[in-house]
């Protein structure tokens, strides 16, 4: 099981305390200090079926821009969450294959099924 999240964000350290995900039992990568590589990236697309839905529309970083998440070309939201950490949806939590993207209740309740 893998982990991408912000060490920094209450809610990712929320989700994982709730899930009982530690160091011990999950490979937890801190996307901050080790940025999510093209190639995690691409499994992620192939996983979700597009960029767009891995582009944390909330965030600071995308606030400050002109676009909407859903405005995006594939190549634009690849290329954002390629460059800075903060547009990621967070947490992203890979169990076996399987993907599960961002924070929402429905998101942690499926992950804690397959816990």
């Amino acid at each position: 099981m893998t982990v991408w999240y912000l060490s920094t964000c209450t809610t990712c350290r929320r989700i994982l305390d709730e899930l009982g995900l530690t160091g011990d039992n999950a490979e937890l990568i801190d996307i901050k200090t080790n940025p999510v590589t093209e190639s995690q990236l691409e499994d992620m697309k192939e996983y979700t079926g597009s960029y767009n839905s891995l582009i944390n529309g909330r965030s600071m970083q995308f606030r400050k821009m002109d676009k909407k998440p859903n405005e995006l070309t594939e190549e634009e939201a690849k290329e954002l969450l390629l460059s800075h950490y903060a547009f990621l949806k967070r947490p992203v939590i890979r169990i076996d294959e399987d993907y599960f993207v961002g924070n929402s209740s429905k998101t942690v309740f499926e992950v804690s099924k397959r816990l």
